[in-house]
Parts: structure tokens; sequence; C-alpha cells
């Protein structure tokens, strides 16, 4: 099944048959990916994927926006087709410094940023440090801290075996974890993040080294205290999505961001997940598309 006959499956609207153009840059000696669509002419929206995600995880999002926006999708270090860090540096200070040059060599600051998870901890927290350079902000289901319940059930699904025989063992596997997704939308995504290997089995596009279980902020009181901070000091509109079965951002989590946010509001998407675009792309774009007219009109 093609994108475009997903995109009509789930009920996603799109304006016609659009492409992505791939694009790469060099980021201190590390060759990131990313998919442009879009026209230079509209307004910029970065999305960033959550771990072991990659650009493609935005596609229904960015087939139904690129008719109004410019809407790149970043392979960020470590996933997807760009370059891992030879030395394993993959801090939030590198990730936002990666934001920061893509940003820069597309001529497209301000950006409107997207973040998801893990992207989301690095949107916001770019968004803070350099308000100057962030049109409007878009957080889906992260914050500084994360319930325990859905990043254990995270590290549980990275720590299983990350080589198998084909790629219709991995479609159950990940319909195993999320069996709310259409089979045929999940077999059509996974090939955007596994790979073939030499030896004919299958794995991840991500590397291992980025951690055993993905987002652990709990983890790093310190970091956590940081990224409870750091909201205070975003100064642009910014939308706050969490999905309404997450177990990832509780609901007390998101309505204390929405209120250390200066100017900004939180929306429930129901019938998602942690991984609201995916889960329910109709509302997530119906949300965001009412948000991102908001902050290109004002």
């Amino acid at each position: 099944m093609s994108l475009f006959d997903a995109a009509r499956a789930a009920g996603v609207p799109f304006a016609s048959n659009v492409q992505p153009r791939s694009g790469s840059i060099l980021v201190k000696d590390l060759r990131l990916k990313y998919l442009d669509w879009g026209f230079e002419s509209n307004p910029t929206l970065l999305l960033l994927h959550g771990f072991a995600q990659t650009a493609h995880s935005w596609d229904f999002v960015a087939l139904s926006l690129c008719d109004r926006f410019r809407v790149v999708a970043l392979d960020q270090r470590g996933h997807g087709d760009s370059d891992w860090s030879p030395d394993g540096d993959y801090s939030t200070e590198s990730a936002q410094a990666d934001v920061h040059a893509v940003a820069h060599s597309l001529s497209a600051e301000p950006v409107i940023l997207v973040g998801l998870s893990m992207g989301g901890r690095i949107a916001s927290s770019y968004a803070s440090l350099h308000p100057e350079r962030v049109r409007g902000l878009v957080i889906v289901d992260a914050g500084p801290e994360m319930q325990r319940s859905g990043t254990g059930r995270i590290r549980r699904f990275t720590q299983q075996s990350d080589e198998m025989d084909s790629v219709e063992e991995f479609v159950e596997r990940v319909r195993k974890y999320n069996p709310s997704r259409p089979v045929e939308q999940i077999r059509g995504s996974i090939l955007h993040n596994i790979k073939q290997l030499p030896n004919g089995r299958w794995t991840w596009k991500y590397d291992r080294r980025l951690g055993t279980g993905g987002p652990r902020v709990e983890a790093d009181p310190a970091l956590t205290a940081r990224l409870w901070a750091q909201l205070g000091g975003i100064a642009c509109p910014t939308l706050i999505i969490r999905g309404g079965d997450s177990d990832v951002l509780a609901p007390e989590t998101a309505q204390a961001m929405e209120e250390r946010i200066p100017d900004a509001r939180l929306a429930t998407i129901e019938g998602a997940g942690h991984l609201v675009p995916g889960d329910n792309p109709v509302e997530f774009i119906r949300e965001v598309s009412k948000f991102l007219g908001e902050v290109v009109s004002g």
C-alpha cells in the first residue's frame, strides 16, 4: 500500500500526491538526513521524531500540511539514515546543536518546532534557550517528567532481540506492542525503520548505544529540574498535546506544563496513546492545523 492509499484509508486529508525531497547536512562530521516537503516560500515546520523512530514517522502529518507549510522532518543523529555518533554522543546539547544547524542551513529561522517524546523534550529545551529562533512550538506527549509505567514499556520493547529473519516478524512485534494500529499501516511504516544486514537478517535503523530503554528523564533529577525551569523561558505560542490513553505523560504533568509556559494551551487527543500522530493522525492534524493557523496569522 502506498503512502497516499494509507493516508486515504486512515482518513488523513491532503491536497495532492506529493513526494518529499531528500536532503542532508554535515554537522561536526555527522551527516544528518532529512525529508523536505512543500515550498521554501511557506513557513517552515521542523519535525523531531521520538526515540527509535525516523523522519518517516511524520509522513501522514507532512503530507497533510505541505500544501501550506514547508515541512522538514529530520532523521536525528543515530536514527534512520543519519550517521551514528562515533563516540556515542547523544546528549540533549548535541541534539539541539543539530536542530540549530539544520534550521540555519535551510535559511528557515525562525521555525515552528514540532517534537514527539524525545523530540518534544529537545524542541522545548531549544525553544527556551533560543527564543528568537522559534516562532511556534508543539510538544507531543513529552515533559520534564515521564511515567515509569510508560518508559518501562518502551524499555522492554527496545530491549528485545534487534535482529529478526523477516519484515513480517517485525510487523508482528509492533502489532503486539501497539494492537490499535492497522496492520497495513504498521507494515507501510516499518520498512522505513528497519534495514537488511549482509547476513540477510533485518534490524532496526537506530544506534543501540542511544540507550537500553529510550527516554529516562526520571533517572536524572538534575535534568528533570532543569527541564521544568526551562519551560518558563519559552516565549513563543505553544501547543502541548497529550494522548488520551498515554502511559508516558501524566495528565497532571501536562497541566503543570501548561501553567509554566507563558503562552501555552493543552489539547488531549482521545483514541491515542503515546505515539499520538500515528495513533490518531486525523485528530492530531486537525488540532495542530488550528494552532498553526493562529501562529502564522498572529
